[in-house]
């Protein structure tokens, strides 16, 4: 396959580290560069990805040749870039949230499907080894029927927290939190949510509670200022629950130190017996190998949407469900009120 050329907007945290490592590495992508006015970022950018160049706009890299991008940039800029990029003709990935509501994720869809471009949200963390392992126990029906699903995203950030740009805890844990809980149990009937306000004005110690149409339950955690952070996982069914603790993840922690997927080879994603969850069914407790994380396959993916020979990775109609969700999260930690969907 002829690489898909790729842009990406924005060279923060996000697209530093989530983002150019993996465009960079995927042999399906050409990473042409990125669109950032910053010079500390330009230089940074020249550093780190020395055949990439700097764009002042998207105008410019569309005119560069850029056939995809993606955008990694404030939350409150998501939407616009997002259709600003596919009246371009460009294909794009939007680093979540995807949009600030559900509201505006329908309308970027129903843009791209009218343009007949592809389109995804930016959910890497289905392809996190802790939820892979979830996914592969639940299909092998080792729990038996999954009645509740806890799932946690804590950290510790004392005040004040980032400045605000139009998502707080719930937009930024949560759109990941809510992903899987729907990517594992199907669509949701009922939402409650509480939520603490931070001194920077952003929520945060968010608490989430779904009933799935099929009974089950989600029971979702997010926080920044967590000092005792609790199981990344249990997941609890009619024959056995599966616990991992924490830290989370290690693809994040290897993209920062520098590792990219190029860099480590089979080695990507794996993660040591010291972290591994267990099966326990009562007093028994067996451990359970954690399934390699995969971020690295997203971009390949999304680059055969881009050749037509493939679907996206994560359907933009995802992102409006979980996004109708979260709206209705938002609501109910604001009035106090459990909200039927």
């Amino acid at each position: 396959m002829e690489p898909v050329r790729f842009g990406l907007v924005g060279y923060g945290f996000g697209g530093r580290y989530f983002h150019a490592p993996l465009l960079a590495a995927a042999p399906e992508c050409a990473f042409l560069g990125v669109v950032t006015t910053s010079a500390e970022r330009r230089e940074l950018l020249s550093r780190e990805h020395p055949g990439a160049g700097a764009f002042g706009s998207l105008q410019e890299l569309a005119a560069a040749g850029a056939e995809a991008v993606t955008i990694s940039t404030p939350a409150d800029t998501h939407s616009e870039l997002t259709d600003a990029a596919l009246d371009l003709g460009l294909a794009v990935v939007c680093d979540k949230p995807f949009a600030l509501n559900a509201a505006s994720a329908r309308a970027s869809v129903e843009r791209a499907q009218r343009l007949g471009l592809p389109l995804a949200p930016y959910q890497n963390r289905r392809w996190d080894s802790d939820f892979l392992t979830v996914r592969s126990l639940v299909d092998r029906g080792e729990l038996g029927t999954v009645t509740r699903f806890e799932s946690r995203f804590e950290r510790f950030t004392p005040e004040p927290g980032p400045a605000p740009s139009g998502g707080g805890t719930l937009l930024d844990f949560g759109a990941h939190l809510v992903d899987q809980a729907l990517a594992l149990l199907g669509p949701v009937a009922r939402v409650y949510a509480e939520w603490r306000v931070r001194e920077s004005g952003l929520d945060d110690d968010v608490f989430v509670a779904l009933t799935h149409t099929s009974g089950a339950r989600s029971h979702l955690a997010g926080s920044w200022s967590e000092g005792a952070p609790g199981d990344r996982f249990r997941v609890t069914g009619t024959t056995g629950s599966y616990v991992v603790g924490g830290p989370m993840d290690g693809q994040e922690a290897a993209l920062i130190a520098g590792q990219t997927p190029a860099t480590l080879g089979a080695g990507w994603g794996a993660e040591p017996p010291e972290r591994w969850g267990r099966v326990q069914r009562g007093d028994t407790s067996e451990p359970v190998p954690t399934v390699p994380g995969a971020w690295q396959t997203f971009y390949p993916a999304f680059a055969a949407a881009v050749r037509g020979t493939g679907a996206v990775p994560v359907a933009p109609e995802d992102a409006v469900a979980s996004l109708t969700v979260l709206d209705a999260a938002r609501r109910s930690a604001t009035e106090g009120v459990v909200v039927k969907l």
